[in-house]
């Protein structure tokens, strides 16, 4: 999405729909870019509901409050709705393997000095953790390639690896926690399935001793079709986007909350 365009369109955009009284007005645009709060962290929007105004192929502008809108990118939405239908919008946000929003803040179980317990909710800002479902390891190099994967970010910059899986539908997870004289024999190794539209099936990630890199193998129905060698940490993102990532995470999800009709996309 041209942002520099909208900025020059929106005033004729959301004409006729300001309150006279109101001399300005704002607006958030959703596109693939990530979204900031005001101290620079990144953010993953809520969900809102709003009515659509303007709807072409440059923007879809959904009116929020009197004088606030938000901005589709036409070529990321769901369904294109019409002018004048209330529609429900719920913008990329990153998730955990548990389905719950990354954002959501951490609990725990504390005790008073009399026994009795209570509940303690952490937030890092900036911070939306996806940690894989895999308990404390063994191994030294497990334990480095899940923070690798929990840690290093993805290509596209705003998710990290395991953001990645998860808009996968990565599940089923196993791995291979070996002792130290196992480590050649029986390499460290996560496996999970995944379903996108660019592959089906198991994902492994092997380390391998004698390189000090990883392989990753894809196997569909116990058979291998797909092996990368020397695959070194910092490229792992890059493989895994390339084998497993269709880009669908990117669609803004719109549905109408309304009878009016819509016209939807078709790819």
């Amino acid at each position: 999405m041209d942002r520099s365009l909208i900025k020059t369109l929106m005033p004729s955009l959301v004409a006729g729909h300001v309150p006279r009284n109101v001399r300005s007005f704002k607006y958030h645009v959703f596109d693939d870019q990530p979204q900031s709060s005001a101290l620079g962290f990144v953010i993953d929007p809520q969900p809102f509901d709003g009515k659509v105004v303007a709807a072409n192929g440059d923007a879809i502008v959904v009116k929020l409050k009197p004088s606030e809108f938000a901005v589709l990118d036409p070529n990321l939405v769901s369904i294109v709705p019409s002018e004048g239908t209330k529609v429900h919008v719920q913008p990329y946000a990153r998730r955990r393997f548990d389905g719950l929003r990354a954002d959501t803040p951490e609990e725990r179980t504390e005790m008073t000095s009399d026994g009795t317990p209570y509940i303690v909710k952490t937030h890092i800002l900036g911070s939306a953790p996806a940690k894989l479902p895999i308990p404390e390891p063994q191994c030294l190099e497990l334990g480095q390639l899940i923070q690798q994967l929990e840690e290093m970010p993805a290509p596209d910059g705003f998710r990290h690896i395991t953001h990645m899986l998860v808009d996968a539908g990565a599940r089923d997870f196993t791995w291979v926690d070996p002792t130290p004289s196992k480590i050649i024999e029986t390499p460290p190794a996560i496996s999970f399935t995944v379903s996108t539209a660019k592959f089906e099936g198991q994902v492994t990630i092997l380390y391998d001793r004698a390189g000090d890199t990883y392989v990753v193998e894809l196997h569909r129905h116990d058979e291998l079709v797909d092996r990368h060698d020397e695959v070194y940490f910092d490229m792992l993102g890059e493989v895994l986007e390339r084998l497993i990532d269709d880009g669908r995470w990117r669609l803004i999800d719109v549905s109408v909350i309304d009878a009016k009709t819509t016209k939807r996309r078709y790819d």
